[in-house]
């Protein structure tokens, strides 16, 4: 059966539609080198054919629910520990589609120079969820302020404290805010990326860092669990993880300290 031309027209307009609205992406972000690499990268990826609008948030809840309503396509600020740790409590229907920049966490002091320093009674800015709190509560084990109960891992709290010799109080905020209450408190966790956004102080003056090898805590492109192949998706992806201006652009977040991340898909 042969469509006349009247039929023809609509169809071909429908296809085009069609296709125009898959090459569409909604990406959250938080503020800093996640943002802006995103940013570098969905410049390169609109002259290859898919418009990407990036979405900042401040908070770390609400891109997991944009992502699993549907108002988001990705969302790119979190690890998965935190992800496992988010569909654990709220049931969201999300997964990893690829791998992005393990950042490092460090101890940071405005009014000590080693962690010896740190007196008794001493404030602590830690991160407030389960997650990032753990690490923080780790890197604080590691340096000999505080020892947890054996085999808590990165899912500790700080009910999970079981010496704490120096008698330190702990102030616990979102892991975004940890830079702006590192003045207030004797130490404080701190992500340099968070530090260069606000360039607040040297992000490699840090009393002490974690394991950048810890592939766990690499930051992860999350989608809709039925979307971990969608070829638009992962076709942004593979823009990213290949773009020099990207690489380029994550050097200059992280201070030009090569010391403070790692491109996590590079080491898979």
């Amino acid at each position: 059966m042969k469509l006349r031309p009247f039929f023809i027209a609509p169809l071909l307009a429908l296809a085009m539609l069609g296709a125009h609205a898959a090459d569409k992406l909604r990406i959250g972000v938080v503020p800093g080198a996640y943002a802006d690499s995103v940013a570098v990268a969905a410049r390169e990826a609109k002259a290859q054919g898919i418009n990407v609008e990036v979405v900042e948030f401040t908070d770390w809840t609400t891109p997991n629910v944009a992502v699993d309503s549907g108002d988001l396509d990705i969302n790119y600020f979190q690890h998965q520990p935190f992800l496992d740790n988010a569909i654990q409590k709220n049931g969201y229907k999300l997964a990893s589609a690829g791998t992005g920049i393990l950042a490092n966490v460090g101890l940071y002091s405005l009014k000590h120079k080693t962690v010896a320093e740190v007196p008794q009674g001493g404030k602590v800015g830690i991160a407030n969820d389960p997650v990032n709190q753990g690490r923080g509560l780790l890197l604080l084990q590691k340096v000999g302020l505080i020892k947890l109960k054996p085999g808590v891992g990165f899912l500790g709290t700080i009910n999970d404290i079981v010496e704490n010799p120096k008698k330190l109080s702990f102030v616990e905020v979102e892991g975004p805010q940890l830079v702006r209450i590192t003045p207030d408190v004797d130490i404080a966790q701190g992500y340099p990326h968070f530090i260069v956004a606000a360039k607040a102080f040297d992000p490699s003056s840090g009393l002490a860092y974690s394991g950048i090898e810890d592939a766990r805590f690499a930051i992860q492109f999350v989608v809709k669990a039925n979307r971990t192949q969608d070829p638009v998706i992962q076709k942004f992806i593979r823009i990213y993880q290949n773009s020099e201006a990207v690489k380029a652009d994550t050097l200059r977040a992280f201070s030009n300290d090569k010391r403070l991340y790692t491109l996590a898909w590079t080491k898979q």
